[in-house]
């Protein structure tokens, strides 16, 4: 790479001004922007190796084409290096780094530690030192069933604060053996820090030595003739082996991340397996931004180096493949983490298939992303000639609102590109300036909010804009857009047909009087369809949340003809709310004096999203 091929920038002078130290280095293009963020052991070197006459890879030879700058950091250690790096990766995204498209947080199993009885829940967020976090677990379902293991081996309870504090009887859990009632003093404080400590134990692979403790604590209860407390240790231990059985003894109730990567034709899927304590929990599958010409050793290093940011490294890492500069990552790791990080390839045992299997895993994914992509990429193509767009769009984005008669309405705008959601751009917009009940006036808002600060971020804009609604709900968003001086931005309102169908909607587009109708099996349709859903449902569940915010009331208490003592027979049926929102309309008939016709009111007004 020659000094000509990066204008205006002087290398030779300035690799002699590089310090021979470990630090990181940040490519800029001429606006500015950071085109590449790397780390180094030493800085002269790495950096002087870019500026080389030959020998360069595809990948290198466009990014120096366009970097105008160099800056560096020095740093003290190789790790603090490659700390530093992905810090600066998730800050400015540049386009020529491995980034993670996943911006969700995992699921936990929290236990409060600011109670004298604490309290298991299920948690989402960021990585909190408060109490304990158990985890992080794949998916929710899985918190959700190791929650309700929890409850029915230690009968911790998972009640609010609040709720906790003013009961004056013992609640369903109890009644279903789930709880032991400490909120009415049915339980002392040093039993229920023993049951705490069985199920951290637990938690953390221990269950025989759960069990060993319980048999010792059975016999005492027997030798003092307290049967019925032997009872309840005798079939705690007996549940517990049944677990116990299903844990793999070969993960000596160690935490193990277990990683493999697979790619093909600039597609690359990540699958991570998760241990903890003893249990394998399943797999969680990533879609990266990998640039052209990234190989699977840089691939792994980029993702461990950003995935174990905002949470602390399991003991050991597993990986389906070598790595760039292991023993770095590990050492970056075991520093952030406060314990030591092993990052290896097993050889053999059972470690070798949990590889195998996530290998596998990631294989699978792979066929089902690019078979997605040909999918979608097809849809687009049918949208563009549906719409007569210039080309094919790269960003789409729907608009809608919810309410319930006017109150708590929210505003939610999703986006599209062409891998499909974008969650971490979606937005929910609280809806402060007009009336309950005015979706002209809520839509107004949202769009002037959304697309005023795009242009005050000079953010780019989308190629689409979709507005869930008819001719009025379009006239209101073609009246914002002149308002803010947009005119490349295409607007169309997607409206339900007269029977609200699928299939049938009906798309309104500022040129045409009439609207436009495509065929029930249009691939253009179909991808409508599915962002007017995503859409829909986003509103719904901003709104919900909203409203629950603003009052201590059910749900049910919105449903015409339910009344309290129904609304108790449905949730003493059910075992509580969330199982009563599972069930079908056919199962909700079942419950004694709720009618066919009642049923199927409950079900729609509590699955609105369906209707």
């Amino acid at each position: 790479m020659t000094d000509s091929q990066v204008k205006g920038f002087d290398s030779r002078t300035f690799l002699r001004t590089l310090p021979d130290r470990p630090g990181v280095y940040c490519m800029r293009g001429e606006a500015g922007d950071v085109l590449y963020v790397g780390k180094a052991r030493r800085l002269k070197a790495r950096v002087g190796s870019y500026f080389r006459a030959s020998g360069q890879s595809a990948k290198t030879r466009a990014l120096m084409s366009r970097v105008a700058d160099i800056q560096v950091t020095v740093t003290r250690t190789e790790a603090e290096a490659l700390l530093l790096e992905s810090n600066l990766i998730k800050a400015h995204r540049p386009r020529y780094n491995v980034l993670l498209r996943d911006d969700k947080s995992y699921p936990y199993v929290h236990l409060t530690g600011d109670h004298a009885f604490a309290r298991i829940r299920f948690y989402r967020g960021a990585y909190r030192r408060d109490g304990r976090l158990f985890g992080p677990y794949p998916n929710a379902g899985a918190v959700r069933a190791a929650l309700k293991e929890l409850q029915g081996l230690f009968r911790l309870r998972v009640c609010e604060d609040a709720e906790f504090a003013r009961r004056e009887r013992p609640c369903l859990q109890h009644q279903m053996g789930r709880c032991s009632a400490p909120c009415v003093d049915l339980i002392g404080p040093a039993e229920y820090a023993e049951d705490v400590g069985d199920a951290v134990r637990f938690l953390e692979g221990q269950g025989q030595q759960v069990i060993d403790d319980l048999a010792r604590r059975m016999d005492q209860a027997a030798q003092h003739l307290e049967f019925e407390r032997a009872a309840v240790f005798r079939d705690r231990i007996v549940r517990l082996r049944q677990v116990t059985a299903r844990q793999d003894v070969a993960t000596q109730g160690g935490d193990v991340d277990i990683l493999a990567v697979a790619m093909e034709g600039g597609t690359s899927v990540v699958s991570l397996g998760l241990v903890r304590g003893g249990q394998h929990l399943g797999h969680q599958v990533f879609t990266p931004r990998v640039p052209a010409d990234t190989s699977a050793e840089e691939l792994r290093a980029a993702f461990l180096s950003q995935h174990y940011e905002h949470m602390p490294a399991p003991a050991e890492i597993l990986l389906d493949g070598d790595v760039e500069d292991a023993d770095l990552i590990s050492a970056a790791l075991a520093e952030q983490a406060g314990h030591a990080v092993a990052v290896r390839q097993p050889m053999r045992g059972q470690r070798l298939r949990w590889v195998s299997l996530a290998r596998a895993n990631a294989a699978q994914s792979l066929v089902l992303k690019l078979a997605g992509a040909a999918n979608l990429e097809a849809r687009l193509a049918d949208l563009s000639r549906a719409l007569a767009l210039p080309g094919l769009p790269s960003r789409l984005e729907c608009f809608d609102i919810s309410h319930t008669q006017g109150e708590a309405t929210v505003a939610s705008c999703v986006v599209f590109d062409a891998s499909g959601p974008v969650k971490s751009a979606y937005r929910r917009f609280n809806i402060q300036s007009v009336g309950g009940g005015d979706d002209y006036g809520a839509l107004r808002e949202a769009l002037l909010r959304r697309y005023g600060r795009l242009l005050d971020e000079a953010a780019s804009l989308p190629d689409v804009a979709f507005i869930d609604g008819g001719r009025g709900q379009l006239g209101v968003a073609v009246a914002v857009m002149a308002e803010l001086g947009i005119a490349s931005v295409r607007l169309v309102g997607v409206a339900k047909g007269p029977a609200r169908k699928a299939g049938e909607e009906q798309l309104f587009l500022p040129e045409r009087d009439e609207p436009l109708r495509l065929a029930p099996h249009s691939a253009a349709l179909h991808l409508i369809q599915q962002i007017r859903d995503e859409a829909h449902r986003f509103a719904i569940t901003g709104h919900r949340q909203r409203r629950a915010r603003t009052r201590n009331r059910s749900v049910l208490e919105d449903i015409p003809g339910l009344g309290p003592k129904r609304r108790q027979q449905l949730l003493r049926q059910f075992g509580g709310l969330q199982q009563l929102l599972r069930a079908e309309a056919a199962e909700l008939s079942q419950v004694p004096g709720i009618s066919d016709s009642l049923a199927r009111r409950i079900h729609a007004d509590l699955h609105p999203e369906q209707e």
